[in-house]
């Protein structure tokens, strides 16, 4: 039996703790690292000038930086013209997923996987309602092609970089910008063909929301009242009348006379004869009469689509997985009084909640339907934390921000993969050239940045190289190498794959990478042969989460959208993996002999 010293003792109870949390999923990825990082370094496992080091890690540079150059690509204009021309195009299933998995495939090579899904969601979506494609059918081979991508080149994906930086710690030199792609390109190619000719026919065909009339079905809960000359707030302000009933009832329009005024200003004062026309169910509804004083109406006639009528717009919006408002309530973030902006209804995984609307908890993939100002309505979506499912306006680009965009882009590129200089470095001044050249303004650099996946590596980190300093890492290792002898080391590098695979399907990709990467060098050491395909292993398996809704933030994105379900996922990402893993492994073995 072998003996476990006090501190591997203490790390694997940790990583126990992290894994738990992560997969139960009550508190954010970024705060389990944290809590990760402050049990290792309380009990003296990690130093207390090593607890933070983490964050000065080449690999947390350099995914920031990626981060950046991403969001000046898109501002310059140069992604949202290809996109643009992908909308009216193909009209059957197996043409618009080959076009939309190959060109977020093609995309996420080069910038944020969850960026690039973020800007074909809405195409997918748009296609989806034109052609009566079920949604589920196009958003998930999306999301997946998202997650393939990354696989490519350094920069795809937070766990490429990771491990180039650990291949640094251990043989003095990093996995090059493409390094990755002989491996990472066959197999993405691999999974699009298969996703694009076979795999979307094992899709569930989930309705989703194909229109917002059919998702929350407008006409049904709209209700009129009238102010009478008795009413009891007759002459009071609108935000008056909801403070004051209590009810959970929206005021999404004002008629006085021949004037319909949508999505009033909060101030306004009713005065009798006015018609309100709300958004409550039965209940509330009794609840706002009776403290009112106001009666149903009759015979005012107000069409669903006149709540979008003059600068007031409807719009469907999602939340997204970093989103502040997940976890908390409706009624805490007084979304009306904050914004001028009205929340009519909430959808949860393709059907519209028939719960109090004020009782509802926020949860990632939830689509919202808002009603405001186009100014109004974009300043909740950023404070929000939501993504529009609309298509947004193309930024058209004056040619020569988008040849400067994309020659700043292209040259550190260069720079990296000839090893002039380090990516992380490179990387960095690109992003800076890009603000003194008006391509991103200061604000949108820590907008872009992803500051819970920055401090998760921080924190995480450490934890890793706690768990490879205190031989942890060598103890899990040492039960693989049990196999020695008894099967081939191709069976092993088989078994890491898909074990990082299976850990990868529950928490996220970055921290599989940050805890695998210590097994594959121990393996690798035990076995006397090199690092490198077990590291690369690695790479592969992390950034290939396609079993649940949880593994990777580009499924749990598209959750909602398609009203995918938990069980939705496995049908086409078991086969997909399985491909993987056919290609994959002879392939690390040829580029990266052992």
């Amino acid at each position: 039996m072998i003996a476990v010293t006090a501190d591997q003792g203490i790390v694997f109870v940790t990583l126990i703790i992290a894994l738990v949390l992560f997969v139960y999923g009550r508190w954010r990825y970024d705060i389990v690292a944290l809590l990760s990082l402050f049990i290792v370094t309380l009990t003296g496992v990690v130093g207390w000038d090593e607890a933070f080091l983490g964050f000065a890690n080449p690999a947390v540079v350099t995914v920031a930086a990626v981060l950046v150059i991403s969001r000046g690509l898109q501002n310059a204009g140069v992604v949202d013209q290809i996109v643009h021309r992908l909308s009216g195009v193909g009209d059957g299933p197996e043409t618009q997923v080959s076009l939309l998995t190959g060109i977020v495939t093609a995309f996420s090579a080069f910038m944020n996987n969850i960026g690039a899904l973020a800007l074909l969601l809405p195409v997918g979506l748009r296609m989806a309602r034109k052609s009566g494609t079920p949604p589920s059918v196009l958003l998930l081979p999306l999301a997946f092609g998202s997650c393939l991508g990354g696989l490519i080149t350094l920069i795809g994906t937070p766990p490429n970089i990771i491990i180039a930086a650990i291949r640094a710690e251990h043989t003095g030199e990093p996995f090059a910008m493409f390094d990755f792609t002989p491996v990472g390109l066959a197999v993405a190619v691999a999974g699009v063909l298969f996703i694009s000719l076979i795999g979307w026919r094992l899709v569930p065909k989930r309705a989703g929301p194909s229109s917002r009339e059919d998702l929350f079905e407008v006409k049904n809960y709209l209700t009129e009242v009238r102010v009478t000359e008795d009413s009891k707030l007759a002459g009071a302000s609108l935000r008056e009348i909801e403070e004051k009933t209590g009810a959970d009832v929206a005021i999404v329009h004002l008629v006085r006379g021949e004037t319909i005024r949508p999505a009033p200003y909060r101030y306004e004062v009713v005065r009798p004869g006015d018609i309100l026309i709300v958004r409550a169910d039965s209940d509330d509804l009794k609840t706002f009469i009776d403290l009112s004083g106001f009666e149903l109406a009759e015979g005012v006639e107000v069409k669903s689509d006149t709540l979008g009528s003059g600068d007031v717009t409807l719009m469907e919006a999602m939340v997204q997985p970093d989103s502040p408002v997940i976890g908390r309530k409706v009624r805490d973030l007084s979304i009306r009084w904050r914004f001028e902006v009205n929340l009519l209804a909430v959808a949860r995984q393709g059907e519209r909640l028939r719960k109090r609307l004020q009782q509802v908890r926020f949860e990632v993939g939830d689509v919202l339907l808002l009603q405001g100002t186009p100014g109004t309505l974009q300043e909740a979506m950023k404070a929000l934390g939501c993504l529009p499912l609309a298509e947004r306006g193309l930024k058209i680009g004056e040619p020569q921000r988008i040849i400067l965009a994309v020659g700043i882009f292209g040259f550190a590129i260069a720079i990296a993969a000839v090893g002039l200089v380090p990516i992380q470095v490179i990387f960095p001044i690109a992003a800076v050239v890009m603000v003194l050249a008006s391509l991103i303004s200061l604000r949108e650099v820590y907008e872009s940045i992803d500051w819970p996946v920055i401090v998760l590596l921080g924190a995480l980190i450490p934890v890793g190289h706690a768990l490879e300093s205190t031989g942890g890492a060598r103890l899990i290792a040492s039960t693989l190498l049990g196999l020695q002898g008894q099967v081939p080391v191709e069976v092993i590098l088989i078994v890491l794959l898909v074990a990082t695979m299976f850990l990868s399907d529950f928490i996220n990709n970055a921290a599989t990478a940050v805890l695998m990467a210590p097994i594959g060098v121990s393996l690798a050491g035990g076995l006397g042969v090199s690092t490198d395909p077990f590291l690369m292993a690695v790479a592969v398996g992390a950034s290939c989460a396609f079993l649940t809704p949880i593994g990777h933030q580009s499924n749990t994105l598209v959750m909602g959208p398609g009203g995918l379900r938990f069980g939705d996922y496995w049908p086409l990402g078991l086969p997909l993996e399985a491909i993987i893993v056919a290609v994959g492994i002879p392939l690390i073995l040829y580029v990266w002999p052992l």
